[in-house]
């Protein structure tokens, strides 16, 4: 189970005090993964979800594989600089997909309407929604709707599910991870979150930040479609692409080392970073993934990204060992410190 899935149960949740339990807002830290291990993964342990992974593989017959994921949208702004909630779902349900090695082809569509929304607003939202949709030759088939009373649903969240196919013979998932595998990051990292900070708190950069938000099933096809060894997939979303690493260690039974240097990260989105006192690391992206190939296809699959992935160029930015299951990071000065998850999450309501 992913932490920065939601198909397996990562959407941010509100605050929540019983006598029992208090969860911490947002998706990418230390207690959301603990409230994911010790209930939901307990409670609904199968095969397919304790592979933890983006969503799940199921075996349809002898020859035919489906992925299935689900996805919910909470982001706050609803609109920003790159693209809106309803981009958002598409892309981030499709690119679970395609985290699983697969070929996006339906979903579905939920929304829960806060009860006075706008109905341009709504509008605009699936616009966006079918224009994603349309630009993936996917369809959306299937839906609901509800509506809560003013107040109590900050105007609009949006749920998704997506099935895809799974056309080729590799298990693409952090068990097929290996020792000497190579990690391969798609391109510069940090844009989505800070662009959703932006636009919340009416901050002015000197240069603007958009979302980085893209449909990574082209890039994961043509890497498929030449024949790399892909071990496995693994977007940026919550928690960044430190998490992200640290989740792949964590599920392969290996240590993850990465170089910060080698980390591509834009000018504006560090100068961002470093003003707000934010880790680019732990910030969230919608269209950046990292690919864990065998070494000897590292350059090629780093070549053939380099033509293909949103917000290149691509980095090889570290690899697995043998050893503790932990990821490492050795920084820019050559010190080396063990990544570990945040407590919460830096930026709340990014997705």
């Amino acid at each position: 189970m992913s932490e920065s899935s939601v198909s397996t149960f990562s959407c941010p949740i509100p605050s929540v005090r019983t006598e029992e339990i208090q969860i911490a807002h947002g998706g990418g830290g230390r207690l959301t993964q603990d409230l994911i291990d010790r209930i939901f993964a307990t409670a609904f342990s199968n095969p397919a979800l304790d592979a933890r992974h983006d969503g799940a593989i199921l075996p349809v017959d002898g020859s035919t594989r489906l992925a299935f994921t689900t996805d919910s949208h909470v982001v706050s702004p609803l609109f920003f600089q790159g693209g809106d909630i309803g981009w958002l779902a598409v892309h981030g349900t499709l690119n679970d997909l395609a985290m699983c090695g697969a070929r996006p082809r339906w979903l579905s569509a939920a929304f829960i309407l806060e009860e006075g929304l706008p109905m341009e607003t709504l509008e605009r939202v699936v616009a966006s929604m079918a224009a994603a949709a349309r630009e993936a030759g996917v369809a959306i088939v299937t839906g609901d709707t509800k509506v809560v009373e003013r107040g109590k649903g900050d105007g609009l969240y949006v749920a998704t599910s997506g099935i895809g196919t799974v056309e080729h013979d590799l298990v693409v998932a952090p068990s097929s991870i290996r020792p000497g595998d190579v990690l391969l990051l798609s391109g510069d990292i940090g844009r989505h979150g800070m662009a959703i900070l932006a636009q919340r708190e009416g901050l002015a950069f000197e240069s603007p930040i958009e979302s980085d938000s893209a449909l990574l099933w082209p890039s994961v096809e043509i890497l498929l479609s030449a024949g790399i060894d892909v071990h496995c997939l693994r977007d940026l979303t919550r928690g960044g692409l430190a998490t992200a690493v640290i989740e792949l260690a964590e599920s392969a039974g290996l240590s993850a080392w990465i170089d910060e240097e080698r980390i591509p990260v834009s000018e504006s989105v560090r100068g961002a970073c470093e003003l707000l006192g934010l880790d680019p690391c732990y910030v969230a992206n919608e269209g950046r993934f990292v690919a864990v190939v065998g070494a000897s296809d590292a350059d090629r699959a780093l070549e053939l990204l380099g033509r293909c992935a949103p917000g290149g160029p691509p980095a090889r930015i570290g690899e697995f060992r043998a050893g503790l299951r932990q990821a490492t990071l050795r920084s820019v000065v050559g010190v080396e410190r063990i990544l570990d998850r945040l407590s919460g999450e830096q930026l709340p309501r990014i997705c």
